[in-house]
């Protein structure tokens, strides 16, 4: 198929981009390029530089044979939501909008949605699987549960299928090392800690750790980049073979601990990796954990690569070439 990757530049974009072409089919990089960066582009994909808030850049993209859509274009900072809630509207809901009603328009028929785990919010149980209460704690994981409702009657409406992909914590890189380009002012935890290990920034600030957990800090769900990419194809297949629109987790079933995590970074790195334990964040739980089995039934998917070494030693493969003398 000919695919539409909307934020193909980006981080999580440019490795499904990657899975798409390794797959057969054909990519169509669209991006503005604010998060993402002409690093990840790759030989055999078209580029155009593009905004989903203009939907005369979509209609110009999705005349080109388009037959589906990967939507990865949204802002994603949970902090910066609850501050900028109307940038997020904007971004995230209205130029969602425009992305349906250009293919509505185009016909184009099978949409991939980068959703995420945040649409949970605090969790009333452990692991969390897809029937979980929705009760978004921040204004971005709105954004995504607001969108997963939109498709949902676009699907009723005009016959657009769907799959929706909650994404836990997606963390890791290329295990070929062919994605170079770094996250641009990262907030998630292992970027952070590459960034220390790579003298980029001073220390690491650990949120608290004193919560009820292995060794007291917070524990999540963390997902290779990799099997995120694959699982994408996988949904887009799984449209495209005239199976009904689905919502599933992406998670590793496995919990990791900030320390474990930063444990495994001063070990693989050989640096130091300074730290510092400052006071929690309000409203971070102190263990998410994803249930997969929805995925796995229906997609046929599981994560192969999201062990704590991998997460690390692909993260470092990348960073360590910006460290400082």
């Amino acid at each position: 198929m000919k695919v539409l990757v909307l934020g193909g530049a980006g981080y999580i974009g440019s490795h499904v981009c990657l899975e798409l072409m390794e797959a057969g089919h054909s990519v169509c990089v669209f991006d503005n390029l604010s998060s993402g960066t002409r690093d990840n582009l790759f030989a055999g994909e078209k580029f155009i530089e593009g905004d989903i808030m203009n939907p005369s850049d979509l209609a110009a993209a999705m005349a080109d044979g388009i037959e589906a859509v990967i939507h990865m274009a949204a802002f994603k900072a949970a902090g910066e939501s609850m501050e900028a809630p109307e940038k997020y509207a904007r971004n995230n809901i209205s130029g969602t909008i425009n992305v349906l009603n250009a293919m509505t328009a185009a016909g184009v028929r099978y949409f991939v949605f980068s959703s995420s785990a945040a649409v949970y919010g605090e969790p009333e149980y452990l692991p969390i699987d897809e029937k979980h209460p929705k009760n978004p704690e921040n204004f971005y994981g709105y954004t995504k549960l607001e969108i997963e409702g939109l498709l949902a009657w676009y699907d009723k409406l005009k016959g657009l299928k769907y799959a929706a992909l909650r994404y836990f914590n997606a963390a890791g890189y290329d295990i070929q090392n062919r994605v170079t380009g770094l996250e641009k002012n990262p907030a998630n935890l292992l970027p952070v800690i590459m960034e220390v290990a790579a003298g980029m920034r001073s220390e690491l600030k650990i949120f608290g750790d004193d919560y009820d957990t292995v060794d007291g800090t917070g524990v999540r769900d963390y997902v290779h980049v990799t099997d995120l990419a694959k699982a994408h194809v996988s949904a887009l297949e799984h449209l495209a073979r005239g199976r009904d629109s689905l919502v599933v987790n992406l998670g590793s079933e496995e919990g990791l601990s900030v320390k474990q995590i930063l444990e495994a970074a001063r070990r693989l790195s050989g640096q130091a990796v300074p730290a510092v334990t400052v006071a929690r964040r309000p409203g971070d739980p102190a263990k998410l954990v994803a249930g997969s089995a929805r995925a796995k039934e229906l997609l046929g998917w599981q994560a192969e690569h999201s062990d704590v070494d991998t997460l690390v030693r692909t993260s470092w493969q990348v960073y360590k070439s910006r460290m400082k003398s």
